[in-house]
């Protein structure tokens, strides 16, 4: 048991991770990019929140708990950001592939095959789900660069983009801050890593979708002259994506010895939420 859960554990933070297959012109960095994500986890890796106790995984903790995060990321950016984006204006329809894949991202994270809380009967399994997201979001970059869907690069909606991801790092940094301000030098906390994890998760996929921003809206960068700005920004967040440190400690934020792994972790969150805040002042100038 202890060795399965050691050869299944698998927090990948990457931050070098790109789509094996190249993007064809025409179509979404940003859209293949989460696609690619997603496959990663519950293909490549294994989907360890919803494993049964007879799966060694079952007593992993911080695997489940990045995979969790990384999914509550995934979810909005194919939702409220890339819907918006999906669409030509505001009033007209959505596109029926991105409401599909954000439908199917929103799906729990834990649900096995077998749920007694829902159904007696079998029921679709979280891995189902996020492949059936995986394969809408391939469909739509396929339409995209057939020019039979829509992906408008406009300022408007770079913008609205920034301000849905700057909104989620302002509760991430409002969960950090509950948890010192309850739990602060409480070294027996079993809870710290847990919130560790899920917020590296979701700065982890925040990075990477920046990143692919950057690229999808290279030309309003330019021409607002956001280059230098936004490169910041994006590296802030790689570096609050990857702190991983061997044992999540939970000292006080003043303590002489033992460090406090959430405060730092929430210190290179507010300067990658300062920045992104930079950039959407410049975007609405």
């Amino acid at each position: 048991y202890p060795v399965g859960m050691l050869w299944i554990h698998t927090v990948d933070d990457n931050p070098d991770f790109a789509p094996t297959e190249p993007v064809a012109p025409g179509e979404s960095r940003t859209v293949a990019l989460m696609a690619a994500l997603v496959e990663r986890e519950v293909s490549q890796h294994r989907w360890t929140p919803n494993d049964p106790f007879f799966i060694p995984s079952y007593l992993l903790d911080n695997m489940p708990n990045f995979q969790q995060g990384l999914m509550a990321a995934v979810a909005p950016v194919s939702g409220e950001i890339t819907a918006p984006i999906g669409r030509a204006r505001g009033t007209s329809q959505a596109d029926p592939d991105l409401e599909r894949a954000s439908g199917s991202f929103r799906y729990p994270g834990n649900i096995w095959v077998w749920d007694p809380t829902i159904s007696l009967w079998p029921t679709a399994t979280s891995e189902q789900q996020y492949r059936a997201g995986v394969r809408a979001l391939v469909s739509y970059n396929k339409r995209l660069a057939q020019g039979q869907a829509v992906f408008e690069r406009r300022a408007d909606n770079l913008q609205a983009a920034l301000e849905r991801i700057a909104a989620d790092t302002g509760s991430m940094s409002a969960t950090v801050g509950r948890h010192v301000a309850r739990h602060a030098g409480d070294l027996f906390d079993l809870k710290v890593d847990d919130v560790f994890y899920a917020n590296k998760g979701r700065l982890y996929v925040y990075y990477l979708v920046l990143r692919e921003l950057g690229q999808d809206y290279e030309a309003v960068i330019r021409e607002r002259n956001l280059s230098t700005v936004w490169n910041q920004m994006v590296e802030s967040f790689r570096t609050a994506a990857l702190l991983q440190p061997l044992v999540v400690m939970n000292g006080r934020p003043d303590a002489q010895l033992v460090p406090s792994h959430l405060t730092a972790q929430g210190f290179y969150l507010m300067r990658a939420r300062t920045q992104l805040y930079e950039v959407i002042n410049i975007l609405l100038k």
